[in-house]
């Protein structure tokens, strides 16, 4: 039951319609045919009963005289011509009262004999009318015959009921079956030319109905993709009429709601370009005050490695100096605590004269380092390798370079050097690295300074931790030159920085 309901759920408008009309009539069809085929049955049966009676009582009655007088050729002759009248007829039985056969015929044809038969007695009655009548003659003449007292003649009168046999009279159904049968074709043809109407109807009714579905269906499909201005042809009324004209009404609602929202998109476009314009704009601008304030800035470190390496240098060389000549005095004095302490102290401030210039020495290296000016970057980052691999323990810098840095520009030289400087500085603060790899590549035919920094350091999630103030401040220098920054880490293969310059300003 549920897959029917299932299967008819899954069928199509047409498919239902021809079900719906066409149901009935072969029901009813069907019903026709079973009942014209047992009404004509029924009546052949009834009717070769009913003849079976009436020749069988026409036979008894033609008989009786040639039963009486055991004339058995007059009998034979009667029952061929009952037979040769009615074709119908397959055997014919004279029997005696006890029903023992005397004579029978049988049709030549070769019919079908069946069970059911006809059987009549034959009675003295017709033989009795005929003495009476020949008993009324002599007694107007008045002679009546001399072996016949009155004892007889009521003897003769009183057996009028006897019975002198019986006549069977056995139908054969073939000739009734098939004039019948031809009936019950005629009717089957009438029928099945009648369904066969309802048929061509139903297909006609149906393919009315679903042709408007199914052009009403098409053009749903032409605007779900899109194509609004399709319009549909009002073909009939009813339902399906108001489907299609609201099917049109719908399409110019559509086409209107969708000009209406592409202009709303268009001008939300043109103000999301504006917007952009105005960012890039921003942007670029930012670039470039970041750009001016690392050169603010590494102008300033110049300036102050300058200023520490002219005058705070030269005065602690002037104090070194005249802590020098304070001890050489102080020998010349003779022997005595005051002037052991002497030289004790000017010694002591030698020493801090010299530790100071080495900070000094240091401090100008970081805030501008002179082998970058006096070597170039490629100098510049084998002597920063050089002093990490000095007193960085237990990490080694390995160092790689291709191209001819000579002509690099120096706000990109040293953009190029802080970035390393960078990256190096938070490998040994947080990667706890033991191998650290890096790469230098000038490509001239991309204009395009290349940096490659990677370690086997333990690494970190780049989705989920935040980047720290060294990572930011990498990415907003390669970001004033248009660069291009690409950050990989894993806990299993360290961290790759990836770092290309342009070696033109945009």
């Amino acid at each position: 039951m549920n897959f029917s309901v299932l299967l008819w759920r899954n069928w199509d408008v047409r498919s239902r319609l021809f079900l719906i009309i066409l149901l009935p009539v072969i029901y009813m069809f069907c019903s026709i045919v079973w009942y014209s085929y047992h009404s004509r049955l029924q009546e052949a049966q009834t009717e070769l009963a009913e003849r079976a009676r009436v020749v069988s009582t026409a036979l008894a009655e033609s008989v009786e005289y040639n039963l009486l007088t055991k004339n058995m050729s007059g009998l034979k002759n009667t029952m061929t011509d009952v037979m040769q009248s009615d074709r119908n007829i397959h055997r014919i039985d004279v029997m005696d009262p006890d029903k023992k056969n005397i004579v029978h015929i049988i049709s030549m044809d070769k019919v079908q004999e069946v069970s059911r038969y006809a059987e009549v007695p034959v009675k003295r009655r017709q033989l009795v009318r005929l003495n009476l009548m020949k008993d009324a003659e002599q007694e107007q003449s008045g002679i009546w015959p001399l072996d016949t007292s009155e004892h007889d003649k009521a003897s003769v009168i009183s057996d009028d009921d006897d019975v002198l046999g019986y006549v069977r009279v056995t139908m054969s159904t073939d000739r009734m079956l098939d004039k019948h049968k031809q009936r019950f074709v005629f009717e089957l043809g009438l029928s099945a030319l009648a369904m066969f109407v309802s048929a061509v109807l139903a297909v006609y009714l149906a393919l009315s109905l679903t042709s408007p579905l199914q052009t009403s269906i098409e053009t749903l499909r032409e605007i779900r993709e899109g194509d609004y201005s399709t319009t549909l042809a009002v073909t009939t009324g009813g339902e399906i009429g108001d489907l299609q004209t609201s099917i049109n009404a719908m399409s110019v609602s559509l086409q209107q709601a969708k000009q209406d929202l592409e202009n709303k998109v268009q001008e939300r476009t043109q103000d999301l370009m504006a917007s952009r314009n105005e960012a890039l704009k921003a942007n670029a601008e930012k670039r470039k005050l970041i750009q001016k304030v690392h050169s603010i800035v590494e102008d300033e470190r110049k300036s102050i490695a300058i200023e520490i390496h002219d005058e705070l240098n030269a005065s602690l060389i002037a104090a070194r100096l005249e802590a020098q000549r304070i001890q050489h005095l102080a020998a010349q004095i003779d022997a005595s605590p005051v002037t052991v302490e002497i030289q004790e102290r000017a010694k002591a401030i030698t020493k801090l004269t010299l530790d100071l210039y080495a900070n000094g020495r240091n401090l100008v290296r970081r805030l501008r380092p002179e082998v970058l000016d006096m070597l170039g970057l490629q100098g510049a980052v084998e002597d920063m390798l050089r002093h990490y691999n000095t007193n960085a323990q237990g990490c080694q810098f390995h160092f790689d370079s291709e191209g001819d840095f000579a002509q690099l520009d120096s706000a990109l030289a040293i953009s190029a050097y802080r970035i390393i400087q960078e990256a190096l500085s938070n490998i040994l603060k947080h990667a706890l690295a033991t191998q650290v790899e890096v790469a230098l590549t000038l490509l001239p035919d991309l204009q395009v300074l290349q940096i490659e920094v990677s370690d086997n350091g333990s690494g970190f999630d780049i989705h989920h931790n935040t980047e720290g103030i060294g990572i930011t401040g990498m990415r907003e220098r390669v970001a004033a030159f248009n660069g291009e920054f690409d950050l990989r880490s894993s806990t299993e293969e360290g961290t790759q920085i990836m770092i290309r310059l342009p070696l033109t300003p945009a």
